[in-house]
């Protein structure tokens, strides 16, 4: 099949250079920020002169940290300029380095899943740039896993997080782009946007119709197909089940050494699911939960990308195991008094209820999905 040729924003970014003549710009960006020709957005802007710093979100300006570590300052090796964490002491810009500036720029791979947190750190900039009156571009790229609708669940406001600040949904069905421009007006923070749209990508692609080269956006989302896996198994990072970290497919291969491993997978090929088959794969996780112990795992093997709903496929493989294994567990709050981490993944607490119908919990959520779909389409850029 012939490829859709692409152009992401920043490889637009010679058509914007008049409105940004003389400017002094900090530019949130990681290893996903590049152009066609795999350049950098920080390189590019530099040799404009217009990078005056960097801020680094998770995962680190290369994005080589592990998820959840703390990232710090430095000073970036090929430019020269400064590089300010933004997850690390604080989320935010400090006051000081945004007052020398003239504009942020974010130039980021987002993954289209709610709790992917690039998202958060765009949406405490735009706060941020708002506060401080300075103008926020977005070099838009796109949805890997496509934008024809959303699924899973709207985010309940008791549970906004860092892994979910605003109600959008699980697979929020946006752009960049086009969720700094829904949340900018929905969430009433009033900051001056320049999106820089992508041309030749259409709702219906999803990153294998497309030339791009895909560059893990973190350590653990080697693949552009991982992106449809870590919708629904991220909800993995809640329970005692390994998501996978520490193996060779993170959030395709999910697993315990307790698990029954053949008796869940053929439970689940038996539901058939659409777009998706499972089998059972032991492995030995290097990092995270049950690091270096033999686990039976379960392989999600998607057969097709555009009818499988991971976040239903997940969720179901999940509450199975949880009716047939005594030991499974949710994990419990990472701080006293605050919410379960499943719970701010999921944006609900239901799950964990004794008496929760997943039936019920998806039609209800569906319902809500649709409500959420008439709210964003009003800032569909594509």
């Amino acid at each position: 099949m012939k490829k859709a040729i692409v152009k992401n924003g920043i490889d637009r970014l010679n058509e914007i250079m008049p409105a940004l003549s003389g400017a002094k710009i900090g530019l949130i960006t990681n290893q996903t920020g590049v152009d066609r020709s795999g350049k950098s957005s920080a390189d590019l802007l530099f040799e404009r002169g217009l990078l005056a710093c960097l801020f680094a979100p998770e995962h680190g300006i290369r994005g080589t940290v592990t998820a959840g570590a703390h990232v710090g300052d430095c000073t970036d090796e090929a430019t020269g300029v400064p590089i300010y964490s933004l997850y690390g002491a604080s989320v935010q810009i400090p006051e000081d380095v945004l007052s020398g500036l003239d504009a942020v720029a974010f130039d980021i791979q987002d993954i289209g899943a709610r709790f992917y947190t690039y998202t958060s750190t765009l949406a405490f900039a735009m706060q941020d740039c708002a506060k401080a009156g300075k103008k926020m571009i977005i070099f838009d790229r796109i949805n890997p896993v496509g934008a024809l609708h959303p699924e899973g669940t709207v985010l309940d406001m008791k549970f906004s997080s860092f892994v979910g600040r605003f109600p959008t949904a699980t697979r929020h069905n946006l752009t960049v782009g086009e969720y700094a421009t829904f949340i900018n007006e929905t969430q009433a923070i009033g900051c001056e946007l320049l999106v820089v749209e992508v041309s030749g990508w259409e709702r219906n692609m999803i990153f294998e119709d497309t030339d791009l080269k895909w560059i893990a956006p973190s350590p653990n989302i080697k693949t552009a197909n991982a992106c449809f896996y870590y919708l629904g198994t991220c909800l993995a990072e809640g329970t005692n089940l390994s998501e996978g970290r520490g193996s060779d497919s993170p959030f395709e291969l999910i697993g315990a050494p307790w698990l029954n491993a053949e008796a869940v997978a053929e439970k689940m090929n038996a539901l058939g699911l659409s777009g998706v088959g499972f089998c059972a794969e032991r492995f030995v996780p290097s990092a995270s939960k049950h690091a270096g112990v033999s686990c039976n795992g379960i392989r999600l093997l998607m057969t097709d990308p555009r009818i499988f709903a991971p976040f239903e496929t997940a969720l179901r493989l999940f509450e199975h195991i949880r009716q047939t294994h005594r030991e499974f567990k949710f994990l419990p709050p990472q701080t006293k008094g605050a919410p379960c981490f499943v719970d701010l993944l999921l944006g609900s607490d239901k799950w964990r209820k004794p008496d929760f119908d997943i039936d019920a919990f998806l039609n209800e959520q569906n319902e809500k999905l649709r409500t959420y779909e008439n709210a964003i389409k009003d800032y569909y850029l594509y």
